[in-house]
């Protein structure tokens, strides 16, 4: 019970602060941010490969396959938002 506690606290704190730091970022740096941004979701993506293919049990591989969809979908829509800002600042012919 003390490591569930202890776990979602460091899970709403994350929040608050992950919400902070967003929200103070420049326009100029968004792009950047969101290429950090597909990496650490890459890394999610492998986690997530891993916990699905561990099979410990029925509920953790359903978990996993479900965090390897809602992972692929994030990477997959990050490049495809940071292509299109990248876009923005092409020349055109």
């Amino acid at each position: 019970m003390e490591l569930l506690v202890v776990s979602l606290t460091v899970f709403v704190l994350a929040i608050f602060i992950g919400f902070e730091i967003i929200t103070k970022v420049p326009p100029t740096l968004h792009t950047p941010l969101m290429s950090g941004s597909n990496a650490i979701s890459g890394i999610t993506l492998v986690g997530a490969v891993i916990s699905a293919g561990a099979q410990v049990s029925f509920l953790t591989t359903i978990l996993g396959f479900l965090a390897v969809v809602f992972a692929t979908i994030n990477v997959v829509g990050g490049f495809m938002v940071t292509e299109r800002m990248l876009a923005m600042f092409r020349r055109k012919d």
